[in-house]
């Protein structure tokens, strides 16, 4: 029953070609039937990510992705830097576990849960600390789906800028080029490419984190080698030089895919993870994120 539901809201999401639809679809299930682990593998929404973020890669050209993370990077570099030691002072001024504190900030400043998976074992943080960050990066993704496109379009941001804004303002790469989607023409492109520039921070928290707390139980990390991924495609693509209509055809493939990876991950989400997260640690976590929608906005207009 559970497989035929499951089956049944995957292609009303893949037929509908709305993120936040995909995403919601996603949750629901997992909402009304529970775990959805033996159906959809954790790791199956990122593989599905991964594949359409590449795929835009190869639409798109070497210059202009230099171009536009050689424009942005600085920028991108002082909004990490704000928002992650932003994050510390809050949970420090309400009094949130310092863990806890690092994973939110982490979470919030680089790239969502990628980062908070990433240096978890690296500051030995508790499951109940894991779960919660976890949780509370998946609502503000939702939210971040549902509000920021029709933000954008009220006051007026070009592609270009809206991708850039997005590309900072909001937590993981999947909720990154969602909304990216919803907002249509280039807009998916910067947003990539920008946020894909962002989470290479992570090599340097990992580094820092893992002097701070270095023990001789800590677990080896992966570096974001997928970033390195999504360079070559975007050098193979201006190798092939693609005709209009083949990049239609990509563009296409790249949105189901992603499509595809908001319903997978919106089915990850723990109803009991939720049930974890205090007011405090809500407080301290929607302080943060709005500091970040406006430093990144306030980025992006001084550059502008």
């Amino acid at each position: 029953m559970n497989l035929l539901v499951g089956i049944f809201l995957a292609f009303i999401a893949l037929f509908s070609g709305s993120p936040l639809i995909a995403l919601i679809l996603g949750t629901s299930l997992t909402l009304i039937f529970g775990s959805s682990e033996k159906l959809i593998n954790r790791s199956t929404g990122a593989l599905f990510l991964q594949a359409g973020i590449v795929i835009i890669g190869l639409t798109m050209s070497a210059s202009n992705a230099i171009n536009l993370t050689a424009t942005y990077f600085p920028y991108i570099s002082i909004f990490v830097i704000l928002v992650f030691l932003a994050g510390i002072l809050i949970g420090r001024i309400l009094k949130i576990d310092t863990k806890l504190s690092i994973l939110i900030a982490s979470g919030t400043a680089v790239c969502g849960v990628t980062a908070i998976a990433a240096i978890s074992p690296l500051i030995k943080a508790k499951q109940k600390d894991l779960l919660t960050s976890l949780a509370i990066i998946f609502v503000f993704n939702l939210i971040a789906i549902a509000i920021f496109p029709a933000i954008g379009s009220s006051i007026g941001m070009t592609e270009e800028s809206f991708g850039a804004w997005i590309a900072m303002a909001i937590h993981d790469t999947s909720s990154v080029i969602g909304t990216a989607l919803s907002y249509g023409g280039s807009t998916a492109e910067t947003a990539a490419t920008l946020k894909l520039g962002r989470t290479l921070w992570l090599i340097p928290l990992i580094i820092i984190l893992g002097l701070l707390f270095k023990n001789d139980e800590n677990q080896k990390t992966k570096l974001p080698l997928f970033v390195f991924v999504f360079i070559l495609a975007v050098l193979l693509g201006t190798q092939l030089n693609l005709d209009q209509q083949t990049a239609l055809v990509l563009d296409n493939l790249s949105r189901l895919f992603l499509i595809a990876a908001l319903f997978c991950i919106g089915t990850q989400i723990s109803p009991k993870s939720l049930k974890e997260v205090g007011p405090k640690i809500i407080l301290s976590a929607s302080a943060l994120w709005v500091f970040a929608v406006i430093t990144s906005f306030f980025l992006i207009n001084w550059l502008h």
